[in-house]
């Protein structure tokens, strides 16, 4: 874990390096719109502190994983109807493409299984 890592996307998209659709930010956290979208809306809600992936925040800072979590819940209050499918993808077999840890919010349509 460190705060940032120079040659991680998201990181660069916090730090504005990168530009994004911006939908949500405050100090610990900033959601920003996929670029390929799977749903209706589809954001990306990621620590401003680099973790790998989800099992390692879980392990070193469980309240900021909660946070991420009421963050979503927020995002799916403000653009759908509440409800929404929370993913995060942890290796790359697992689908995981950029090792800082993200969760994507998917809402706004019933979505296939």
């Amino acid at each position: 874990m460190s705060t940032n890592d120079p040659d991680c996307l998201f990181c660069k998209i916090i730090a504005g390096d990168i530009p994004s659709s911006k939908v949500y930010e405050d100090e610990q956290v900033y959601a920003f719109k996929d670029i390929n979208p799977k749903a209706k809306v589809h954001v990306l809600v990621v620590p401003k502190v680099h973790y790998a992936n989800v099992a390692e925040l879980a392990e070193k800072d469980p309240a900021l994983l909660a946070h991420v979590v009421q963050i979503a819940q927020k995002i799916a209050d403000e653009q759908a109807d509440g409800t929404f499918r929370l993913i995060f993808n942890t290796g790359r077999n697992a689908g995981q493409s950029v090792f800082h840890v993200h969760a994507h919010v998917l809402t706004g349509e019933v979505l296939p299984e």
